[in-house]
């Protein structure tokens, strides 16, 4: 019977403790929904802004990210004060997970900077081809923690912000123009002025080829077997694929029809008697 008051007791306590967290339970509740709510609006008016606004695209992306996750960050704390949680415990626990998660994630944090550091120096932008950590592609997105390419294949490469910030970067669409190099060899008894000549008004009949600064030909260097000649011209960024085709197509028909010899490596057999 004893056990019976005892097991009673506690279900009373229990239905009593329910009851009186159940409106704080309810309001948080509320909170929470109204809340994402509020954030998913408030996400789409920063997007229509930004789409109306002709802003750096890459400070746009950056931007909806953080305003995101802070807006998110704001609502748990709202949430957590509502469920009885006093704000001077809830900031000595924050300080304390703060501690305990900025040194789990040392990494995220290292790349939260980094997209600070993209975000202020501006290396690269959306749309800027570059290469960088061995990966080369188009600058699709970036985000606050990582940076995503559309590499050359149409396969998308991401790309953490800290090793960006801290590693290498060759941006070609920093300059407008872009300057191309091209070797070809001819044989040793070819005519090195005329197939000078021919490279330099090949270049002269490419509309994609930049007259100023005018293309160059040298004599690059003596192979084994060839005169190395090197072709250098310039062309503007979104031309310079084309252009560089055309010179190696152009190459090898215009040097077959002057008779120049494109050399290839050869090995000779000699049978003993």
């Amino acid at each position: 019977m004893e056990e019976l008051q005892n097991y009673q007791e506690y279900i009373d306590k229990g239905i009593d403790w329910a009851l009186s967290i159940l409106p704080n339970l309810i309001m948080a509740i509320i909170i929470f929904v109204v809340g994402f709510w509020v954030i998913s609006f408030i996400n789409r008016m920063v997007r229509r802004f930004f789409d109306k606004k002709d802003y750096d695209e890459t400070l746009e992306t950056f931007l909806q990210s953080f305003i995101s996750i802070a807006l998110k960050a704001i609502l748990a704390v709202l949430v957590v004060t509502q469920l009885g949680v006093k704000t001077s415990s809830l900031v000595a626990i924050l300080g304390a997970a703060g501690l305990a998660i900025g040194l789990a994630l040392q990494g995220s944090l290292a790349n939260f900077a980094g997209g600070v550091l993209i975000l202020i120096f501006k290396p690269f932008k959306v749309g800027d081809w570059i290469s960088a950590q061995g990966v080369d592609g188009t600058v699709k997105e970036i985000s606050i923690f990582n940076t995503k390419l559309t590499t050359f294949g149409n396969q998308v490469a991401i790309i953490p912000n800290g090793q960006l910030s801290n590693g290498n970067i060759v941006n070609f669409n920093m300059e407008n123009t872009r300057r191309g190099k091209f070797d070809v060899g001819i044989g040793y008894g070819s005519n090195i002025k005329k197939a000078k000549d021919i490279l330099l008004q090949m270049c002269a009949e490419c509309p994609d080829i930049l007259t100023e600064p005018a293309p160059e030909v040298y004599v690059g260097g003596l192979g084994d077997s060839s005169v190395n000649l090197t072709l250098r011209f310039w062309a503007n960024n979104e031309v310079f694929w084309p252009a560089h085709f055309f010179v190696i197509e152009q190459t090898k028909l215009r040097f077959d029809k002057a008779d120049i010899e494109i050399p290839f490596p050869q090995r000779v057999i000699h049978e003993a008697d």
